[in-house]
């Protein structure tokens, strides 16, 4: 296909031209950010996955402590400390659910978005 034939925008750029632009444009400004940020350690990693076990394991084991507490105060025919058990384990797995897809949608955000000031960066 020749230059002439490409299919053209209003502005009168053919359209591949202007998708390679995006994509380069788009690539210069994740670099740029990881030049920014610099290179996250080890440690880093190893955080995030205490961060998550954390979240989990607060709820489950202070919800447990409550159900122990309970059963021995008040013994009935049914066990709180299954029940709060279970409630926390479920309790836990959704806020980790909720963070770790909150920290998700961001680094696709930063990933797919061109900053500020590539978005105003014209040829």
């Amino acid at each position: 296909m020749s230059p002439d034939e490409q299919p053209r925008r209003r502005g009168g750029k053919p359209l591949a031209e202007e998708q390679f632009r995006r994509r380069l444009v788009a690539r210069r400004s994740r670099f740029l950010r990881a030049r920014q940020q610099g290179e996250r350690p080890s440690w880093f990693g190893l955080g995030m996955f205490g961060l998550v076990g954390w979240s989990v394991a607060v709820p489950t084991v202070s919800l447990t402590a409550l159900g122990v507490w309970i059963d021995r105060r008040w013994p009935g025919p049914y066990s709180w400390t299954l029940m709060l058990l279970v409630i926390g384990m479920a309790l836990g797995c959704l806020n980790a659910w909720v963070w770790v897809s909150r920290e998700r949608s961001e680094i696709t955000r930063d990933r797919d978005e061109p900053q500020e000031e590539d978005r105003n960066d014209r040829d």
